[in-house]
C-alpha cells in the first residue's frame, strides 16, 4: 500500500519529535525555563541566515541551515552534554557515535549517508560551512547567557578564559561578529557576570 520508504521516512520524523524532550542547561532569554534542543535549532538556523553575511569567507547557506538543523539530532539517544562539563565531555564522542549509528540507520541508506555526512563535517570543523554553523551554535548560548544576566556562565562559574575558548571558532569565521563577542564578554566581566578570569 504504502512504498517502505515513506514509512521509515515518517518513523524518522515522529523519532525526531524526542528533540522537544532534550533540555539544554542554558534558558531561554528573560524567562526561568530551560530552551529545548528544538528551539536551539531552530534560533541557530535563524541566526545563520541572518548573520551569513558577516562570514569571512563565501559559503553555501543551505548547507550550514542543514547542518545546524541536523547537529544536535544525535542528543534524542546520547542526551545533551554541558559544554563546560569536562567529566561529561570525556565520553561525548563515543555516546554521540553511537547514537548516529542508531538514529540513522533509521532512514534509507541515501538518506542516512546524506545527513551522516552532514553531521560529520559540522564535527569535524573544517570547511568555511562548519566553521560558520559552530559559531552559530556557540553564539547563540553566549548571546542568552549575556542576556540573563550570566546565565550558566554565573551558575556553574565558568572563567571568562574558558568561554573565549570555547567561542573561538567565530574568530575563524568572521571578523566582524568576533569584535562584537569580544565587547560582549569583556562587557560581562566588567558587570560582574563573569566572575573569574
Amino acid at each position: 500500500m504504502f512504498r517502505e520508504k515513506l514509512l521509515k521516512d515518517i518513523e524518522f520524523i515522529i523519532e525526531l519529535d524526542k528533540m522537544k524532550s532534550i533540555y539544554r542547561k542554558t534558558n531561554v532569554i528573560g524567562e526561568d525555563r530551560q530552551e529545548d534542543d528544538a528551539q536551539h535549532s531552530w534560533h541557530i538556523s535563524m541566526m545563520a541566515v541572518i548573520l551569513a553575511e558577516y562570514t569571512n569567507e563565501e559559503i553555501d547557506l543551505l548547507k550550514v541551515i542543514k547542518m545546524l538543523l541536523t547537529h544536535d539530532l544525535v542528543e534524542i539517544y546520547a542526551g545533551d552534554t554541558f559544554c563546560y562539563d569536562k567529566e561529561g565531555n570525556d565520553s561525548k564522542k563515543e555516546r554521540e557515535l553511537a547514537a548516529a549509528e542508531k538514529l540513522y540507520n533509521l532512514l534509507d541508506r541515501k538518506k542516512a549517508d546524506e545527513l551522516r555526512a552532514l553531521w560529520d563535517e559540522f564535527e569535524a570543523m573544517e570547511t568555511p560551512e562548519s566553521l560558520f554553523a559552530h559559531s552559530m551554535d556557540r553564539l547563540q548560548p553566549l548571546l542568552t547567557n549575556y542576556k540573563n544576566g550570566g546565565g550558566t556562565w554565573k551558575e556553574y562559574d565558568v572563567s571568562k578564559s574558558d568561554i573565549y575558548q570555547r567561542i573561538s571558532p567565530v574568530k575563524k569565521s568572521s571578523d566582524e561578529l568576533w569584535c562584537y563577542i569580544n565587547y560582549m564578554i569583556e562587557d560581562a566581566f566588567q558587570k560582574g557576570m563573569i566572575n573569574r578570569r
